[in-house]
């Protein structure tokens, strides 16, 4: 029997990679009669399975997953245009009385969906000298602008992704403020209960080096040059993504094919840990153990907490 949730709540399961949120959001939505709205980033691109451990068909369990598959490699991703998308999906669900399920790790496609949040303008002459510098001088350049700017954008930011470096400097040149005073308070549009899986940092690195060493065992490369052949590498966002910029580095002859496997289990032990710094600074997170032995008792705290916020 399905659990009782009021029809205009917002269910949002957040956390580092490799916590275990995606299974945890396909069981709150079977358990609720809802369905998953994708928060990950580059789960958005077609053809990006493997390296973003996106969940096969079957592992969906028959619940519905929206924004998944929408952007070509070669698209540019938008926080702005995902907000939009994820509204109107989620809106829709609520109209239908359903429960949206929100799943992902990526912070500011979180806030956007769930928060009061305004996106500073574009300079397009600005826009262009900062990509044409980019292009010239490297991320790690524009980083450590940014880190003498903003440090806390900067620690936010990895700096290997050039094209949020670029947007950060100019929202900060567009605004004469620092990137992160844009970034909106802790005030929702909807009615969310947020669940934050946490699993400690010693197994989730070793949770990371196991899933790296299964995407490789499973074709991430195969993958990667599949991709490449449709535009892959001219991409500005998902010639980016953990793996898949590593990979085309050893397609590329920069490196071996077993330095691009280690390199990738590093940058996705870093990104785990902004990650979670993120979602920490968030108040309104509820954190429950996703660590091995608490992995049994998972759903069921998580849906206990979820039924607790509905009737308190």
């Amino acid at each position: 029997m399905r659990s009782a949730a009021p029809a205009s709540r917002v269910i949002a399961v957040v956390g580092p990679t490799a916590a275990g949120k995606s299974d945890l959001g396909v069981f709150l939505a079977q358990e609720l009669g809802g369905e998953v709205v994708n928060a990950d980033s580059m789960q958005l691109y077609r053809g990006m399975d493997i390296g973003t451990a996106k969940l096969t068909v079957e592992e969906r369990g028959g619940v519905p997953h929206h924004l998944l598959d929408i952007w070509d490699v070669t698209e540019a991703a938008s926080v702005a245009e995902y907000q939009r998308l994820a509204r109107a999906e989620i809106d829709r669900l609520l109209a239908e009385g359903k429960v949206p399920v929100l799943v992902g790790g990526s912070g500011l496609y979180v806030r956007g969906a769930l928060d009061v949040m305004e996106f500073p303008g574009t300079d397009p002459e600005l826009r262009a000298r900062l990509e044409a510098e980019l292009e010239e001088r490297g991320s790690g350049v524009l980083h450590a602008r940014l880190a003498a700017a903003d440090p806390e954008a900067a620690r936010a930011i990895l700096p290997s992704n050039g094209r949020r470096i670029v947007r950060a400097l100019e929202v900060i040149e567009i605004t004469g403020k620092p990137f992160t005073a844009n970034l909106p308070g802790h005030d929702s549009v909807y009615d969310t209960v947020q669940i934050g899986v946490d699993v400690a940092r010693p197994e989730l690195d070793e949770r990371i080096a196991t899933r790296v060493d299964r995407m490789w065992e499973a074709g991430l490369v195969d993958e990667v040059r599949a991709l490449e052949a449709r535009g892959l590498r001219e991409g500005r966002t998902a010639a980016r993504a953990l793996g898949y910029q590593q990979v085309l580095a050893a397609l590329a002859g920069e490196c071996t094919e077993d330095e691009a496997r280690a390199e990738t289990v590093r940058a996705t032990k870093r990104f785990a840990r902004r990650q979670d710094s993120w979602f920490r600074r968030d108040p309104r997170v509820h954190w429950l153990s996703g660590a091995a032995e608490d992995r049994g008792e998972l759903p069921r705290r998580a849906l206990t907490l979820v039924e607790r916020a509905v009737t308190a």
